[in-house]
């Protein structure tokens, strides 16, 4: 290619540079209708480029009616906001690695697809004998409980079991400070809407669940990280966002962690709610791995008695993700806004399911469910681990607790390209940078054991490093 040639690749180029640069602060609500846009000579020093090259970008975008021109005045976006798209909502990431294209394809799989980088149980491992048994015993139920809207904290009688199940973790929740929601994400959704206005300090862990990130970005937070350790956040790095960003809310998993398997330690526990009262920082506690576990971690919610930090969990990841059921436990005095915020984003609650889980939870089903769940799941973690060793894959715990086994990968392997070649083969995958913020884990992949019995998927990973 002649020198000229290339000259005019680089320059059109970084004309789509400013372009998308424009676009995504229209899509992220960083510029409304009628903002003015950066002057010509303003924008083209922070962006490093010519003033030619910005002026090129701007006609260009007023071209598409994504802004207009005003002689004499400047530039200016369009009059009307363009549909929020998560997408173009905080930096461009390579669709192998962006959060909503993992989901999606995990979700969009069909049965010749292989998911170890789902987030759920494989429908076979659920109690299927028991999940038809209890939709018969709800199917009997009366007209009101099958037909009418639930009250707005929802079913009292598994509000009262909750709050007994909650105690055995040490947590003291009544059941009036127990409101139902319909899954785990609407309850971490709901707190966001009660916590957070846009633009607020949120703390998430490095690495954390990628749907933190997701549903933060909707909320249009602005989102730090804090490195995760075997034994919960990194303190030090903790403490030094706490100071620099002043953050508002921090979430997290307790007792198991998402990705890493980590178990929260109790000297991490105290250390890190000391800070939370000194820096009035509020925690929500997803605890939706807590039935997997084999022995009592801390949590965070009985050290603190409910007072800063809010407890929220469901049951999609231990009966059924087709029965959407979850729920928060938050200081009293949060209840009735939240209530009031409930009913004004689902109205009522989802009684049918509430029912469902009620009558698993009572009739013994579920704990004898939950005894052979960890326990096979116990061996397929073995399985897996001893499988990934063998092609050079490294666990970063050994036999942790649960689904997830979060692994690095040999020295110059990137886990993104191994992803990309993996679902040309049929299998997805889950890239460590999908989980990082800081985008420091581009070694590691996230392994739910569940979902590894097939033998393909090692001969595909094995094929896929070597390319």
């Amino acid at each position: 290619m002649s020198e000229l040639a290339l000259e005019t690749d680089r320059a059109r180029t970084l004309v789509e540079d400013v372009m998308a640069t424009i676009r995504q602060r229209i899509a992220a609500r960083n510029l409304t209708p009628g903002a003015r846009l950066p002057s010509i000579r303003a924008f083209a020093k922070s962006m490093q480029v010519s003033k030619s090259t910005v002026v090129e970008a701007y006609e260009r975008l007023a071209a598409e009616g994504a802004i207009r021109s005003r002689p004499g005045s400047g530039f200016y976006a369009a009059g009307s906001l363009a549909p929020l798209s998560l997408a173009e909502i905080g930096p461009r990431l390579d669709r192998a690695v962006d959060p909503l294209w993992i989901s999606r394809q995990s979700l969009d799989a069909g049965d010749d697809i292989l998911k170890p980088g789902c987030g759920w149980l494989p429908a076979a491992w659920m109690p299927q004998a028991g999940l038809r048994r209890a939709l018969r015993t709800v199917a009997r139920a009366d007209d009101v409980a099958l037909a009418d809207y639930g009250t707005p904290l929802g079913l009292p009688p598994l509000r009262q079991l909750l709050a007994r199940r909650m105690a055995g973790h040490g947590i003291e929740a009544f059941p009036e400070q127990i409101m139902l929601t319909e899954s785990g994400t609407q309850a971490i959704d709901l707190m966001c809407r009660f916590l957070i206005e846009p633009g607020d300090t949120v703390l998430v862990d490095d690495p954390c669940y990628f749907n933190f990130h997701a549903l933060l970005r909707a909320h249009r937070a602005k989102v730090v990280s804090v490195p995760y350790t075997p034994s919960g956040p990194d303190i030090d790095l903790f403490a030094h966002a706490l100071a620099e960003h002043r953050p508002r809310l921090y979430i997290t998993n307790s007792a198991i962690h998402n990705p890493t398997g980590a178990i929260l330690s109790p000297v991490t526990a105290h250390r890190l709610l000391k800070l939370a009262d000194q820096s009035d920082l509020t925690i929500v506690e997803d605890d939706i791995f807590a039935d997997f576990e084999h022995a009592p971690a801390p949590r965070l919610a009985a050290f603190d008695g409910l007072s800063r930090v809010v407890h929220i969990g469901s049951f999609s990841k231990t009966l059924s993700a087709s029965v959407r059921c979850g729920f928060i436990a938050a200081p009293r005095d949060w209840i009735e806004p939240l209530t009031d915020l409930k009913i004004a984003t689902t109205f009522g609650g989802g009684r049918l399911a509430a029912e469902l889980v009620l009558t698993l939870l009572k009739d013994g089903s579920y704990r004898k469910h939950m005894d052979l769940l960890r326990a096979r799941l116990a061996r397929a973690m073995g399985e897996t681990s001893t499988r990934l060793k063998a092609i050079g894959i490294t666990p970063w715990i050994d036999q942790p607790a649960g689904l997830f086994l979060w692994c690095s990968l040999p020295d110059g392997v990137d886990a993104a390209e191994v992803a990309r070649h993996a679902l040309a083969d049929a299998v997805v995958l889950a890239p460590g940078n999908a989980f990082s913020l800081s985008r420091t884990a581009s070694r590691f992949l996230r392994f739910n054991v569940a979902q590894c019995a097939d033998e393909r998927i090692f001969k595909v990973l094995d094929a896929a490093m070597a390319r």
